[in-house]
């Protein structure tokens, strides 16, 4: 993916509209992509958070900012190879690629399984509670979370299937992938999306609805990574307003996995480039989900029993 040509960005229900919308900056020559901004941003402001909840908790602050510098470098690596993993056709043909990060393809739940491992081993080795960092650092996640998604608006990338409601986001079509283009045929659109009938149908009735405004043609769609930012921030006011409230360590942490997962579901359902498990028309994402949220709310169901009777 090159650097995106500046174009308009524009949520005509809402009357905003972003001008000229580039996808990076240039310094000495060298291309610096607002996605690695934004994401960078994002990681400042988790562990921030983190240490704020850490000294509000009394809690050692240098022991987070150890841990947030492993854990980032952990989870960028994991996001990474969780989204290589399920997308393996965009890097075969150069597989040099998978290094280039600056044009997005990070996977978050790939960030999130590896930060947790991150986690265990670290808490291990300091003999801390593994619950208790673990409460504290997924209020960090969730706001890097939160900010980190508008890396995708400037890559005109996570946003969902044609809709004319009130968010409805319209994107220069030539900006987008090529799948929305006239030059990729309905031929070939049905030998990329062989047994994904559902995404195959998105991405063609997107294509069946393009807007031209002032002789230009955009495609019109949820701003799915909008919808997830602000379920983050919600997330976030949730969790940090429990927390004085919370029965035992590790409750905010599966608070945190239950509300984040249901979240997911809803949104990748309108998503138009989902992660697929091999072979199958089901969403990769979809079924982590369902797994988190039974997962973790069975072990705050048995925590919260087992907690009451002692």
């Amino acid at each position: 993916m090159q650097a995106i040509l500046s174009s308009n960005i524009i949520f005509p229900h809402l009357g905003i509209k972003f001008e000229n919308v580039g996808s990076g900056f240039n310094i000495f020559g060298y291309h610096i992509a607002y996605y690695g901004v934004v994401i960078g941003i994002g990681m400042l402001v988790g562990w921030l958070i983190a240490e704020w909840m850490a000294r509000r908790t009394g809690q050692s602050t240098e022991l987070y900012l150890d841990f947030a510098l492993i854990a980032i470098i952990s989870a960028v690596i994991g996001a990474r190879v969780y989204y290589v993993a399920f997308a393996w056709d965009e890097f075969s043909a150069q597989p040099l690629s998978i290094f280039n990060l600056r044009t997005g393809g990070l996977a978050i739940y790939g960030g999130i399984i590896a930060a947790v491992v991150a986690a265990i081993i670290y808490t291990k080795v300091k003999k801390y509670s593994f619950w208790l960092l673990a409460d504290t650092a997924c209020l960090g996640l969730v706001a890097g979370q939160m900010i980190g998604r508008w890396g995708n608006f400037f890559n005109r990338e996570a946003f969902g299937k044609y809709t004319d409601g009130l968010f409805a986001m319209q994107v220069n079509r030539s900006a987008v992938s090529n799948v929305y283009h006239d030059s990729v045929s309905p031929a070939r659109l049905q030998e990329l999306f062989t047994g994904k009938p559902e995404a195959l149908n998105r991405i063609l009735e997107i294509r069946n609805n393009i807007v031209n405004v002032n002789g230009i043609e955009y495609i019109q769609v949820h701003p799915t990574f909008l919808y997830e930012s602000l379920w983050n921030l919600c997330l976030l006011v949730i969790l940090v307003l429990y927390t004085k409230h919370k029965k035992f360590d590790g409750e905010v942490m599966l608070l945190y996995l239950i509300g984040y997962a249901i979240g997911r579901i809803w949104m990748e359902g309108l998503r138009t480039d989902q992660l697929f498990l091999w072979g199958t028309p089901f969403a990769v994402s979809q079924l982590l989900s369902a797994m988190i949220i039974i997962f973790a709310a069975g072990i705050w169901i048995y925590k919260k029993k087992t907690t009451v009777i002692k």
